[in-house]
């Protein structure tokens, strides 16, 4: 007899002498609105049969698989509030809530009013941009040069989405996927705005993020976007103009698993890690945080460290000594903090040795914005995307999983012992990789 109908028999034993138990829970906890459903995450030995037949006697449904290599972890949503350790009862392996992240961030610097054209790596962008201060504080130019580095790879970038029109993103961009809808290919950000609000933006203004992350384009366009439902739109754009601003050469992967609002599902962050890695990414990019740890994010970024995948993940906004996921997963992600332009500690950044490894420029960052314009930045979420992109140029000198990267970026300009090995000098970590692999 093959297990897996065995298999399936042990459960529905087990199903029906839990029976009276769903029965009771029935009674007690009456159906919500669809609308008030708990959404779980879900692991079961046995895969799609198994938890059907769960869902059956639970009254749950199951919505899909979220793509890990088993086939054994599913979002499940349930009108009944029940307590989680009936699904344990049952034989299921592991089950938890679906937590809800955000994305994370904190006037306009004159780099982002020089709009002087100039050449960079074979598409027309602002002069600002590309020489802005950050860019100098981590001696990229330098990296670039000296070494003949530009970028190698392709950086996951699980955000918002991406403007797949902007002129400078053109042809580093590879599809991906649109978790908040299910649909493959490069997911517009844009289409999270109503033509309404698309009408007023002016496409020759520049674009500014404020110290709220609402996105203010004008006076005029301010009134529209500066409300809640848009308090993330462009981040995925922004973090994606911070990779390709280091590593232009790179391949950019949008992964979207987060809304306009910057609010985003843990499912949909796990089956974009696992997309990634399952799609050949060799760098994730994760400008994003939840509070609490989850046994699934974790067990996702274990994957992604199994197959030679570098992670990188934002520290977080909150100006304290704490711990976010999945930035502290360390030995399998870097986590990264903020500093400003002066070499000190940036006031909203979150630190400490559990949570930081590396640090890097967070404030008045420069970089792209959707309908082709650029804005300027705060927060962690844009220094996280100097250290992917970073990863990215070492695989120009040669193939470096997550401890490798670690090591070579390591090579840092000390600050304090809040902020790990100190301040980002890609010069020094390409240089630093290098010599690991002997060259001279």
């Amino acid at each position: 007899m093959h297990a897996y109908p065995r298999l399936l028999s042990l459960l529905m034993s087990a199903l029906k002498r839990s029976l009276w138990l769903a029965v009771c829970l029935c009674l007690l906890w009456p159906a919500a609105p669809a609308s008030a459903d708990t959404r779980l995450i879900v692991r079961v030995q046995g895969g799609l049969p198994v938890i059907q037949s769960v869902c059956r006697l639970l009254g749950c449904a199951v919505q899909y698989n979220l793509g890990d290599p088993q086939g054994q972890l599913f979002l499940v949503t349930t009108p009944l509030n029940l307590p989680l350790n009936i699904f344990l009862s049952l034989g299921v392996l592991d089950v938890e809530v679906d937590q809800s992240g955000n994305t994370m961030d904190a006037g306009g610097p004159p780099a982002l009013y020089d709009s002087n054209p100039v050449n960079y790596y074979g598409v027309t962008v602002r002069e600002g941009y590309v020489n802005q201060p950050a860019a100098q504080i981590i001696n990229l130019a330098k990296a670039q040069n000296t070494f003949h580095v530009s970028g190698a790879g392709t950086v996951a970038v699980i955000d918002t989405g991406v403007d797949p029109t902007h002129p400078a993103l053109q042809g580093v961009l590879i599809s991906g996927y649109d978790f908040t809808r299910n649909q493959a290919g490069v997911p517009d950000e844009k289409a999270d705005v109503t033509q309404s609000t698309t009408a007023v933006v002016d496409q020759s203004t520049t674009a500014v993020v404020d110290q709220s992350t609402t996105a203010v384009i004008d006076q005029y366009t301010a009134n529209t976007l500066n409300q809640p439902k848009y308090e993330a739109f462009g981040h995925g754009t922004m973090v994606s103009g911070v990779v390709h601003l280091v590593a232009p050469r790179t391949m950019i992967m949008p992964l979207k698993a987060f809304h306009a609002d910057g609010t985003g599902y843990l499912s949909d962050v796990l089956r974009a890690i696992y997309f990634a890695v399952g799609h050949g990414a060799n760098i994730l990019n994760m400008s994003f945080s939840f509070s609490s740890s989850s046994n699934e994010l974790k067990s996702a970024i274990t994957d992604a460290y199994q197959n030679g995948v570098i992670s990188v993940a934002a520290a977080g906004n909150n100006g304290q000594r704490t711990t976010v996921y999945p930035a502290a997963y360390s030995g399998m992600v870097m986590g990264v903090a903020s500093t400003t332009n002066n070499d000190t500690q940036s006031t909203f950044t979150n630190y400490g040795s559990g949570l930081v490894w590396v640090a890097a420029p967070g404030e008045g960052v420069v970089t792209l914005y959707p309908y082709g314009t650029y804005a300027a930045t705060w927060g962690t979420s844009f220094s996280t995307p100097f250290v992917a992109g970073t990863a990215a140029l070492l695989l120009n000198v040669g193939n470096a999983n997550e401890w490798q990267a670690a090591g070579a970026i390591a090579h840092a300009k000390y600050i304090n012992s809040n902020l790990g090995f100190g301040r980002l000098d890609v010069y020094q970590a390409v240089q630093a990789w290098r010599l690991a692999l002997g060259l001279f």
